[in-house]
């Protein structure tokens, strides 16, 4: 079951304006967090970089772990995104590996974003890491759905476990990218990266593929 988001403090009524101000907040202090690092960063460094004063800053959030925050709330809002744009119900390889491709180009988009969670997810306290873990679970779990609606329909051949085990290997080379493109993209560009790693899940799913076709 998908967790209620946490309540980041505002002291602001405007919607829209909320989001503006906390999007501007979250590309000002990605960059700093990668720069100087968590603890390193200020507020008044963060408030600088996403230009507006200090006081404004506290308008839209309490604490600098406020921030972190919001940037995996960001993270997890794109996929969720990217994949609801899908028909689920199709349960083709084609859609898979549509699901696959929209998941590797959000993850691309948000290459900093994630960079920065992952180096600084130690630094969140014990009241905000498990939301932050969840929120990574249910990242998972998008991909699994298509996953499953491929068994569902008689595409694919898996029980549970492996199910579950090709969901977690599809995220991590999404986050592969991510992490290393400073060495794939010496060889790769991210539509190469996409299609050759769809090419190796696939040729490994091909045994499965024929079990479902014999029934």
């Amino acid at each position: 079951m998908e967790r209620t988001k946490r309540p980041v403090p505002t002291s602001v009524k405007d919607t829209q304006l909320i989001e503006k101000r906390r999007a501007e907040m979250i590309r000002g202090s990605v960059q700093l967090f990668k720069q100087k690092g968590f603890h390193r960063t200020t507020t008044r460094e963060i408030a600088k970089a996403a230009g507006f004063s200090i006081g404004t800053l506290y308008e839209y959030i309490r604490t600098k772990e406020d921030v972190l925050y919001l940037v995996c709330d960001s993270i997890y809002d794109q996929v969720k995104s990217r994949i609801e744009q899908m028909d689920l119900e199709q349960g083709t390889l084609e859609n898979l590996k549509l699901g696959i491709s929209h998941f590797f180009y959000v993850i691309d988009e948000m290459q900093d974003e994630v960079q920065v969670l992952y180096q600084e997810v130690k630094s969140l306290s014990k009241d905000v890491l498990p939301y932050v873990l969840e929120k990574e679970e249910e990242m998972t779990a998008m991909v699994e759905k298509l996953i499953q609606r491929c068994v569902d329909n008689g595409v694919l051949d898996m029980d549970k476990d492996h199910v579950r085990m090709l969901a977690q290997n599809i995220f991590v080379l999404g986050q592969m990218w991510g992490f290393r493109r400073w060495m794939l993209q010496e060889n790769f560009t991210l539509e190469e990266y996409i299609n050759l790693q769809i090419d190796l899940l696939f040729e490994g799913v091909k045994g499965y593929e024929k079990k479902a076709a014999l029934k």
